[in-house]
């Protein structure tokens, strides 16, 4: 274990308006902060996600699912909440990447580019030049120029060795703006590294509205469609959804028949276009006898991510005529969340009979239908 990527998002963020702190609202779907997130956790050279929230958010954090490996209290200003970050690190962490939680279109090229600046230098981060004309102001007058050679506007990740950038925040005692700002303090040297025009900060109202056209100019989206039957037999319970309920009869299958699941976890295979469980977990091969069916779906959802793709949203079916549906509905969106690790808001099970007609109205079996989308930002 060698890098950890630490998310700062304890602030408050009020200048970009709205109910909720700007790192908490939604943006395509997701928070800004599950974007800032997902984008360290699928980078293969990440081995450890800190996130830093504000104590009142603490909760929020851990109810969310955010994919981070460990959440943490920041402090009262910006180099509190980093210093917390360091010392909450794995002791085998030796960098450390720093990153806003308001910016959610990092991209992995980017920090490539700055882990590149590691391997020879104390620290890196990303700028972009300068290109403007810039100006002195008073009352609403230009006053005078500013030379811009050798300007560069900031962003992050801001790469660091751990302990050097440690021992910087430890002994500083003035404020600083950055990261970078304690190290240049502590005497490190800091290599610029290329930036992106797309990475940008989440500050104003209008950033998330031009954040949503640059996601809209490279988001992939997927919708795939699942379809299942099981027939009734001998038993006294059935598996719906990750639920076991109990029933006069059993759904008879290779696995332990839970249509639902089987539909939901055929959906994202189709989003994918990878196929369907017969071809991952051929009946043929004894070893899925009596399987558990969240073994199927934990598969699909990690080839999704493994892909690219975040779960965006699940709907799911179930046509039978009984049992009813209803008293399970919450418990199964809860399940298939806890296996997905997506929020169960995002996820509809829902029931509906044949009106007594087909093999489901005759109470032979059920059916499930379902649909999955996944979207690569």
């Amino acid at each position: 274990m060698q890098v950890a990527a630490i998310i700062v998002a304890a602030g408050r963020g009020t200048r970009a308006g709205g109910a909720l702190p700007k790192q908490w609202q939604q943006l395509h779907g997701a928070s800004v902060l599950s974007r800032s997130i997902t984008a360290f956790r699928r980078h293969p050279q990440i081995d450890e996600i800190i996130l830093v929230l504000h104590p009142d958010d603490i909760a929020a954090g851990r109810g969310a699912r955010l994919p981070a490996d460990r959440i943490v209290a920041g402090g009262a200003t910006r180099q509190a909440s980093v210093l917390a970050g360091l010392t909450a690190c794995d002791a085998q962490i030796q960098q450390v990447l720093i990153h806003d939680g308001a910016r959610p279109l990092i991209r992995p090229a980017l920090i490539d580019r700055v882990l590149a600046g590691l391997t020879t230098h104390q620290g890196a981060a990303p700028a972009l030049p300068v290109t403007d004309t810039l100006w002195h102001g008073e009352d609403h007058k230009v006053v005078g120029l500013q030379a811009r050679d050798g300007l560069f506007r900031a962003q992050t990740p801001q790469g660091f060795h751990r302990a050097p950038l440690l021992q910087a925040h430890q002994n500083s005692t003035a404020e600083a703006t950055d990261d970078v700002s304690v190290a240049r303090a502590a005497g490190l040297d800091v290599a610029i590294v290329a930036g992106d025009e797309d990475n940008i900060k989440i500050t104003a109202p209008n950033d998330f509205e031009r954040a949503a056209q640059l996601m809209r100019g490279n988001m992939d989206i997927r919708c795939g469609n699942g379809y299942d039957v099981h027939r009734f037999g001998p038993g006294d319970h059935i598996w719906l959804c990750g639920v076991q309920i109990p029933h006069g009869r059993g759904l008879q299958g290779h696995s332990d028949a839970d249509v639902g699941m089987h539909a939901v976890t055929d959906a994202l295979y189709g989003a994918l276009g990878m196929g369907d469980i017969g071809q991952h977990f051929p009946p043929s091969d004894p070893q899925w006898k009596g399987a558990a069916s969240y073994i199927f779906l934990e598969h699909a959802a990690r080839l999704s991510a493994e892909n690219g793709f975040q779960i965006s949203n699940i709907d799911c079916t179930l046509v039978c005529e009984w049992p009813k549906i209803g008293p399970h509905q919450d418990a199964m969106k809860n399940a298939l969340a806890d296996i997905l690790g997506i929020g169960a808001d995002r996820i509809s099970v829902k029931a509906t009979t044949s009106e007594r007609l087909g093999f489901t109205g005759r109470e032979e079996g059920i059916a499930a239908l379902a649909t999955a989308t996944l979207v690569k930002p």
